[in-house]
């Protein structure tokens, strides 16, 4: 029987550590046989859905301070959890995934990420998404329509280029019209002046869209933003906040955007609030509603704050919620 302790486990990696290096003893000088490669592959991962080709495209992962990033429980309770999860000590790990959708017809872009130099410093963390998608074979100037889900910055930001010019030329922009009517009005902008968060997001919001206002469609819940797919109202992150399902051939994916922010707290504890949720009573509700349905029906789920690839399935876990991550597939 074979029996293996944490002691000797430790001590049998102190030996075999002791053991490699002993042979260098005496040596001037030792060399590995390649050079390290020093960077990390391309960030995306090809899935069907019936007869519609979609790409997880990753645009990189936040680390954050855990400070208030949980809104309704003690900072030690989410530092708990956040450790549990072999995130780094005092951090958050924070991914973002826009997703591709390729219709036949349509070359759709959901979200886009935060865009060139935003949240720096991230020593290159954050604001991938061109590069990956170069690296996946696509053409920014190719992509049809970009459909937000809301106005958060790491949603929408990416739509500018660098020097200010727009990312994706030929795109149409499609935004939600209550999500719209909320960002762009000067009343709701001066009711946020004393709320430094929100204060931020209205003035970026305003940075991003003055100047393409005639370019952008506002979109209804209940319709098809491309061909097959459909948004759904999913409100209380914020007031137009929107998810997506994706249609073809009798399979189904829902694309829900921020309904959760990372799932190791709030799919774990779906009666915690993010700190970015504009209501944070009705978000909850609607992260309930959201994954009971996902969970019943037994659909595959994306979530922009998944871990890349991004793609699994939600299942109930008593009042809790757990996900299941997608098996990674070798052919699309």
């Amino acid at each position: 029987m074979n029996d293996l302790n944490r002691r000797e486990l430790l001590a049998g990696a102190a030996a075999i550590g002791a053991a490699s290096v002993l042979p260098l003893i005496g040596l001037k000088e030792a060399s590995a046989a390649a050079p390290a490669a020093a960077a990390q592959a391309p960030g995306f991962y090809r899935y069907k859905v019936g007869a519609i080709e979609c790409t997880s495209i990753n645009d990189g992962v936040f680390l954050r301070p855990i400070d208030d990033f949980v809104s309704n429980v003690p900072k030690e309770k989410a530092q708990a959890e956040a450790e549990a999860a072999y995130m780094p000590k005092g951090m958050v790990a924070v991914p973002f995934n826009p997703q591709l959708v390729n219709t036949g017809s349509k070359l759709v872009l959901i979200d886009c990420g935060l865009g060139a130099g935003m949240l720096e410093p991230s020593k290159g963390r954050v604001g991938r998404l061109m590069q990956n998608l170069a690296a996946a074979g696509v053409d920014p100037k190719s992509i049809d329509a970009v459909v937000l889900s809301h106005l958060h910055p790491d949603h929408t930001n990416g739509l500018r280029a660098a020097d200010g010019s727009m990312a994706f030329p030929n795109a149409e922009i499609m935004v939600p019209a209550k999500e719209w009517e909320f960002w762009m009005s000067d009343e709701n902008a001066a009711k946020a002046q004393s709320n430094e968060m929100m204060k931020g997001y209205f003035a970026n919001a305003k940075k991003v869209y003055t100047g393409i206002e005639s370019k952008v469609t506002k979109y209804d819940w209940g319709k098809e933003v491309g061909p097959g797919i459909t948004a759904i109202a999913a409100v209380g992150h914020t007031p137009g906040h929107t998810t997506f399902a994706i249609a073809s051939g009798g399979s189904t994916v829902l694309i829900q955007s921020d309904v959760t922010n990372i799932p190791e707290f709030f799919l774990r504890n779906p009666d915690w609030h993010v700190a970015y949720d504009t209501d944070p009573a009705l978000a909850q509700e609607t992260r309930h509603t959201f994954y009971d349905m996902a969970a019943a029906e037994k659909a595959m789920v994306v979530g922009f704050h998944f871990t890349f690839p991004s793609i699994g399935h939600v299942e109930k876990d008593g009042t809790k919620y757990r996900l299941v991550p997608a098996a990674w597939n070798p052919v699309i």
